[in-house]
């Protein structure tokens, strides 16, 4: 059965209140046709309960536009939902990413997660190409993917909305990389589902490094939002130090825009439940609204929080995430890097969730705070311990 309206309908029932099944929930297919974002499809999903999200096929089947009954939650940045043809991952020394990035979900990867990195080539076997220069978050979030089916499936009275596709990285002499995604929700939630697979086509040992860049806006960020995660152990924080409080921005409670704030980067240690998944979530009180990232932790070990506070620029991003945030070089030094042989398979699963009404949120907000006591102050101490990342 289908809950809409707040009654469970049947398919039956549904079919007899109108001509076509998508007057109440649906997906289809468009295309942007003005500006930097001419030419960019679009699957555009409504799942019947006001919940309406774009998974963007010409970049990576990312999630773009994201909002709940009128209400955005999805990031929209000024550089805008770009044609993939007008990006330049080379660009502005391996800050281009920086010109295209906009969106629920900017995935980073499939072998560059962190800021610039150059490394030995000599694993691709070319003399000439004796170095890789990898930009920030990689290539993949900004590549076109071969949309391999999308539509409606029913199975009995429920209705689930489904798209995949396949996303290709590739260089002659180099990684040949492939992502495939599923994205679906089941009509009457509000849960996001994605699944993804990313297999070494190649026949070269080729690095592997993956990052959801979930990026939440206005209105569900905004002053006095607050992150809510079963945080175990606060490890790193980009501006810790002498200057901990220097902009008084701390990691619990959101601020409003502010001028001339420099972005502020933590990694969390997060505690998982017992399926081994960790839930974290941005709540806002006063609208009765919060968006929840739910991620495995055997997949993503390492969590980090982006506070991108300037005015213009505001947006919170949740980002589960393969490594720790020090990036490519500490993860060889400590043998955690992934490297995949020709045919090797890793499997990524996040949800994400729309809660809305203080009740759905308290219980949500009480089964993570039972897992671990959130630190309660602003500026928790940094421990500085990156646990050792165990592969399975």
């Amino acid at each position: 059965m289908v809950e809409l309206y707040g009654s469970q309908r049947s398919r039956r029932d549904l079919a007899a209140h109108t001509g076509s099944l998508t007057q109440f929930a649906g997906i289809r297919l468009v295309t942007l046709g003005d500006g930097v974002e001419r030419g960019v499809r679009m699957l555009e999903f409504r799942s019947g309960t006001g919940l309406r999200f774009t998974v963007m096929v010409d970049r990576c089947l990312d999630i773009g536009e994201c909002e709940y009954r009128g209400m955005a939650i999805g990031w929209h940045s000024n550089a805008g939902f770009k044609n993939p043809g007008l990006h330049d991952p080379e660009g502005e020394g391996g800050l281009g990413w920086l010109r295209s990035a906009s969106g629920l979900l900017v995935t980073g990867g499939l072998d560059q997660i962190l800021f610039m990195n150059e490394e030995a080539g000599d694993h691709y076997v070319y003399g000439p190409r004796k170095t890789i220069n990898h930009g920030l978050h990689g290539r993949i979030g900004m590549t076109p993917a071969k949309l391999t089916g999308y539509g409606e499936r029913w199975s009995g009275d429920e209705m689930v909305l489904w798209c995949e596709g396949v996303v290709t990285q590739g260089a002659v002499f180099g990684e040949h990389l492939e992502l495939t995604r599923r994205v679906e929700i089941r009509a009457g939630t509000n849960e996001i589902r994605i699944v993804d697979k990313v297999v070494n086509r190649g026949f070269y040992r080729t690095p592997h490094m993956y990052l959801y860049h979930v990026n939440v806006g206005h209105p569900v960020l905004a002053e006095g939002s607050r992150y809510v995660a079963p945080v175990a152990d606060v490890v790193w924080a980009g501006h810790a130090g002498e200057n901990y409080r220097k902009q008084g921005v701390g990691y619990r409670t959101m601020p409003a825009p502010q001028m001339g704030f420099h972005e502020q980067v933590w990694q969390h240690e997060m505690a998982a439940d017992a399926n081994g998944d960790v839930s974290v979530m941005l709540v806002n009180d006063a609208l009765e609204l919060a968006f929840e990232v739910v991620n495995r932790k055997d997949q993503f070990p390492c969590n980090y929080q982006w506070q991108n506070f300037h005015a213009g620029q505001y947006t919170l991003g949740m980002e589960p995430s393969t490594n720790h945030v020090q990036g490519r070089d500490f993860a060889k030094e400590r043998d955690e890097l992934i490297w995949l042989e020709h045919g090797d398979e890793r499997r990524y699963d996040v949800t994400f969730r729309v809660l809305a009404g203080k009740d759905e949120i308290a219980r949500e907000e009480g089964r993570i705070r039972a897992l671990v006591p959130q630190p309660e102050e602003e500026y928790p101490e940094v421990s500085g311990r990156h646990l050792p990342i165990h592969r399975v």
